[in-house]
């Protein structure tokens, strides 16, 4: 079976033109809530560690599961979350549906989508993961790597904690971009494996990972206008690590990157086992995995993404019957604004809530 085609538009505004405005309005200007979450530390097989901020109906974020006040506590201000987790909390997320989201390139549960994302979900009643990749979580992780976007292993590692955490809820997952990638991958490696999962989705995916970072290394605007906001953090976190592990990467090379693919040759790449950023570029792509995945899942790419090449798109043939292709024309990269101004998040999981409680 061939995968179905969804080209049901997005309502975006009309005072808001082209891909490009889309995608920046709804990073940086849309509006959306506010929420806050209560943080759970897992450590590692390899001796790291990941963050996950939970939220659900009967967590208080602001509450002690004995009824105290909780103020912002240690090692979490500048983060979403308000306070650590306690072990009476497991039981007010006890079951139902549950949803764990994997955020996009330097996003944490701050960025704007996992807030409005997870808001929504737990509006509607589902308990909500917020999993962060190694150091996207406002605190640096252990080792000198990082992550990547074709980290399938550490998507395994994440769902298999928190189906262990709840084994009663009915586990679903989303991935925005790089975090969509790496959740398509594994689906794709696992075809009918064990990670049950009830359905999934995956948001502004670059699956052509070539495709994608050619588009984003060798335009101007990809260089001086997105990579430049993404390096920014990244250059930070990359003289850290020298300082730390010294030896482990070329620091005066890396502070002086100005491509996606420069980033990918110096440091992505050999950090991650990957003999340069072609290299990783290919055999992280999800895009060769699609017809493989076995598990009810949807892929929402706009058209019109300034960071997804149209021609770059799956197809109909290129998935499997399980996988709805769900790409209006408009939307922008991870924006989907729609309303009247100033406009607002909320498309977004309510398209994620369709389909997970109808399939289409």
């Amino acid at each position: 079976m061939t995968a179905r085609i969804d080209t049901r538009p997005c309502p975006v505004p009309a005072w808001l033109p082209g891909g490009h405005v889309q995608t920046l309005y709804g990073a940086f200007c849309a509006q959306h809530p506010t929420l806050h979450f209560v943080r759970e530390r897992v450590d590692t097989p390899d001796g790291d560690f990941i963050d996950l901020d939970w939220c659900g109906p009967g967590l208080n974020p602001n509450q002690r599961p004995g009824g105290q006040a909780s103020p912002h506590e240690s090692g979490l201000v500048g983060t979403a979350a308000r306070r650590w987790i306690e072990d009476a909390d497991w039981a007010a997320l006890a079951g139902g549906p549950a949803l764990i989201l994997f955020h996009g390139l330097e996003g944490s549960s701050l960025s704007p989508y996992m807030q409005v994302i997870a808001h929504d979900f737990r509006a509607a009643g589902w308990t909500v993961a917020a999993a962060h990749f190694r150091g996207c979580s406002g605190v640096p992780n252990r080792m000198a790597r990082a992550y990547y976007s074709g980290d399938s292993a550490e998507i395994e590692f994440m769902l298999g904690h928190v189906r262990a955490r709840l084994p009663g809820a009915e586990w679903h997952a989303a991935g925005i971009s790089l975090g969509g990638n790496a959740l398509l991958k594994l689906l794709g490696e696992a075809g009918t494996g064990p990670h049950g999962l009830r359905a999934a989705a995956a948001v502004s995916v670059p699956m052509d990972l070539p495709a994608c970072g050619r588009r984003l290394s060798d335009t101007g605007w990809g260089r001086h206008l997105y990579t430049r906001h993404f390096l920014r953090s990244i250059r930070r976190k990359i003289f850290d690590k020298a300082q730390e592990f010294p030896g482990s990467v070329d620091v005066s090379r890396t502070q002086s990157m100005r491509s996606l693919r420069e980033l990918d040759d110096l440091y992505t790449a050999p950090m991650h086992g990957y003999r340069n950023a072609l290299d990783y570029w290919t055999r992280a792509a999800s895009l060769p995995l699609l017809p493989s995945i076995r598990t009810p899942t949807l892929v929402l790419n706009a058209r019109n993404d300034p960071f997804v090449p149209e021609a770059s798109l799956p197809g109909s043939r290129d998935a499997s019957g399980d996988v709805l292709l769900h790409q209006p024309a408009l939307g922008g990269h991870a924006g989907f604004v729609t309303g009247m101004f100033p406009g607002h998040l909320r498309w977004l999981p309510a398209r994620l809530l369709r389909f997970f409680g109808t399939g289409d």
